[in-house]
Order: C-alpha cells, then structure tokens, then sequence
C-alpha cells in the first residue's frame, strides 16, 4: 500500500482501489463469518486483490496513470 501511494499519490491511489475496496469490504462482511479474525482478514485482502486485478483487466488504461 505505501508504495502504490508513494508511486502514484494519494489521490490517485485512492481512486484506483475505491470500489475493488469497497466491494471487498461488503462480501467480508456478508459472507465471511470464520470465528477468526486473521482468517476473515486474509480472506478480505484476496478479495480485494482479485477484483482489482480484475479492474485492471476491464479498464486496463482508463484508471492506470500517473499524476
């Protein structure tokens, strides 16, 4: 995350994961119920990976720029 940050800025980081973050923030919190935290956690950051990976390949220019 620092990184994306440092590379790309704030605002545009930001915008870039708003709605993979958002989505991936709802289906953990719906659907995940693991009596584990740490479990619920890594299950929410592979979410959050796959839906933004798969942005990247819908809108693979659209959101993808620099400052």
């Amino acid at each position: 995350m620092f990184s994306l940050i440092k590379d790309l800025g704030l605002r545009v980081a930001a915008k870039q994961e708003a709605v993979p973050f958002l989505v991936a923030f709802a289906v953990a919190e719906f659907f995940f119920k693991f009596k584990s935290f740490a479990l619920e956690c890594v299950a929410f950051l592979a979410v959050w990976f796959v839906l933004s990976y798969l942005q990247s390949l819908v809108f693979p220019h659209g959101q993808r720029q620099h400052r």
